[in-house]
């Protein structure tokens, strides 16, 4: 069974729901990592990009940017991020 490897990171080993859980009242900010601190081969194909992000940020689902911790989710829909801007464009 082979997962997504990026440099020394095998990404079929991740719990990817445990970093959903994080709890921002409660984490550790120190322990978190700044988006700030991310570079991005941009000449990379776009999924060795994504794979590289995520080995990167550690958990992207919860972040710092700057002093300031981040906590992002996403509903279990179909819609994508276009669908969801050009919807919000039309209610302006």
């Amino acid at each position: 069974m082979g997962g997504k490897t990026v440099g020394n990171s095998d990404f079929s080993q991740v719990d990817f729901s445990a970093f959903k859980q994080v709890d921002v009242k409660t984490v550790d900010p120190d322990t978190l990592v700044d988006i700030n601190d991310i570079t991005v081969d941009t000449k990379l194909p776009r999924e060795e990009r994504i794979l590289d992000f995520i080995r990167q940020i550690k958990n992207p689902y919860c972040y710092r940017c700057g002093k300031v911790v981040v906590k992002i989710s996403f509903n279990d829909t179909d819609a994508t991020l276009e669908d969801r801007m050009e919807s919000l464009l039309r209610m302006m």
